[in-house]
């Protein structure tokens, strides 16, 4: 028995007769996952079609995750979830505690009819280019987080402009796309700005480089503040070139170079909130627990998150910038 069925005579678009022929399979149990479709030829001569209103069937059940194509072989059944109204690429830099919050409330905020599927880049140029080049086609929409990436554009180029959504950064190269951004400059400016009488407390501010990607933005803001004249500050590369002293404020990017400058604060005599203080960029449940607490200058990630899975439902293509927000701890 065939499972394609197409009338002419219906109401409904024949393209949507050949998804719905497939959904019903599936519903009824005649179609598993890992069967092999009916050729675009043989249903196009069949039911008298195009070979556009076949692919067009076919691209649409191709971007829900319900089929793929095997090249030279034809179309199988990917999943068995007809459920799925849409299906969302998601590229990540990479997972951390906040991109963890980041991705859940994607997901929250979408709901159970829309299937994401989450990559990551970790900054490789090759990886990225790679990632999205694979996935052409094979998607609704495309959240991306290009990160510090330079060429990100190029590869972008290959997707349809209004599904493309981007993610925590920007530059004027992507200018064009709609997404939900962190100004990072203004954000450490405006909360170093805000933390003015806690840090003038101290002798020094330090900012710590860590040894890894990290937004020019940040360092621009930092350099903004000192430009102010509050305090005299230092930049030093790398946790490990921290040598703990009294009257010292310590700005750190990552929880790793946080850890390790606590562990290094705690071999000394010096009391971390009194004797030198610690500001964090990016909140985390770790931040809020680790030595009584630690401020943070961070974006809500939940909204970001929230945000980009609304702008998608209801097809806004906007350029958002996310708030942001200094919680004080008892680290300064």
């Amino acid at each position: 028995m065939s499972i394609i069925h197409v009338d002419s005579k219906a109401g409904i678009p024949k393209y949507r007769q050949i998804i719905q022929s497939v959904e019903l399979g599936l519903d009824q149990g005649q179609l598993k996952k890992g069967d092999k479709l009916p050729s675009v030829n043989s249903i196009k001569n069949r039911f008298s079609l195009s070979r556009d209103t076949v692919f067009m069937a076919f691209g649409e059940l191709k971007k829900r995750g319900i089929i793929e194509a095997v090249t030279g072989k034809g179309y199988y059944i990917k999943s068995e979830d007809v459920k799925v109204a849409k299906n969302v690429f998601l590229l990540f830099d990479e997972l951390n505690s906040f991109k963890e919050d980041l991705y859940n409330s994607i997901l929250n905020a979408f709901g159970e009819n829309v299937q994401v599927d989450i990559f990551f880049h970790h900054f490789n140029q090759n990886v990225f280019d790679k990632l999205i080049n694979d996935s052409v086609g094979n998607y609704n929409y495309y959240i991306v987080m290009p990160a510090s990436l330079d060429h990100a554009y190029k590869a972008l180029k290959t997707l349809p402009k209004d599904q493309v959504f981007l993610l925590d950064q920007t530059h004027k190269k992507l200018k064009n796309y709609a997404g939900v951004f962190q100004n990072f400059e203004r954000n450490v400016y405006d909360g170093l700005m805000n933390l003015n009488s806690k840090i003038k407390g101290y002798n020094e501010l330090v900012f710590v480089n860590p040894i890894s990607n990290q937004p020019i933005g940040i360092f621009l803001g930092y350099e903004k503040f000192m430009s102010t004249g509050v305090i005299k500050g230092s930049k030093l590369e790398g946790v490990a070139s921290v040598k703990p002293k009294q009257g010292a404020v310590y700005f750190v990017l990552d929880d790793r170079s946080l850890i390790e400058l606590i562990k290094k604060i705690n071999q000394t005599p010096l009391k971390i909130g009194k004797d030198v203080g610690i500001i964090a960029y990016n909140d985390s449940l770790l931040k809020e627990i680790v030595e009584g607490g630690i401020t943070t200058i961070s974006t809500d990630f939940k909204e970001m998150g929230a945000r980009m899975a609304n702008m998608i439902i209801n097809e806004e293509f906007d350029q958002i910038e996310n708030p942001n927000h200094i919680l004080i701890r008892n680290s300064i």
